[in-house]
């Protein structure tokens, strides 16, 4: 199993409008090659029918090959269905395909059942196919009763854990990254602690 994100980030509503164009161009590409794709999370839009992001679970042969076609910049040319005077035409939304997990990462998480909640019917109500799955080093908690077996929805939630753990790894290393980039903007000139001369870099 692979997930797929699709993300407007932080644009404005055509990007949003363009994350759900994607999601329906990735489900016909799925339905095409015999790929599985359920939605697992979507984060709606301000407008009715837009999605400021999307994550989708990919199963199957062609999987990968789908998800690595969607794994960065996507752009969409077309003038603003909600701006008809409004000059941009090139919106941007983000894809980003997180890898499967690894095969120890079942070993560190502590799952629940519980009966699933919501539309559909009987069999929703009958059958506990929920799953509570704890990461217990991180705390990352999730909740799937997406599919209708047990089975299937601790696969979708250990590659949930997966994602989130990869998102957590990633805001780590950006703030890294703006510790360096603050701490080279703030060298301070004239306060030195130590004082080096000449071409063999001596100690003054």
């Amino acid at each position: 199993m692979i997930l797929l994100q699709l993300s407007a980030a932080q644009g404005p509503d055509e990007c949003c409008l363009a994350v759900a164009k994607a999601l329906a161009r990735v489900e016909a590409e799925a339905h095409e090659a015999g790929v599985a794709l359920d939605v697992i999370e979507r984060d709606a839009g301000a407008r009715a029918g837009t999605w400021r992001s999307v994550l989708v679970a990919l199963d199957g042969d062609g999987a990968e090959g789908l998800a690595a076609r969607w794994n960065g910049t996507v752009q969409w040319i077309c003038a603003s269905p909600y701006r008809p005077q409004h000059g941009r035409k090139n919106w941007f939304i983000g894809g980003r395909r997180y890898a499967p997990p690894p095969a120890a990462l079942e070993s560190e998480i502590r799952f629940e059942t519980a009966r699933a909640s919501g539309a559909g019917g009987q069999h929703v109500n009958k059958t506990e196919s929920a799953v509570r799955a704890t990461h217990v080093a991180s705390g990352i908690v999730v909740r799937v009763q997406s599919e209708r077996s047990q089975h299937a929805n601790k696969r979708v939630a250990v590659a949930l854990i997966a994602q989130k753990l990869a998102q957590a790894a990633q805001r780590n290393e950006d703030d890294l990254r703006a510790q360096r980039r603050l701490a080279h903007h703030a060298l301070e000139r004239g306060a030195a602690v130590l004082v080096f001369r000449g071409e063999r870099f001596e100690a003054a």
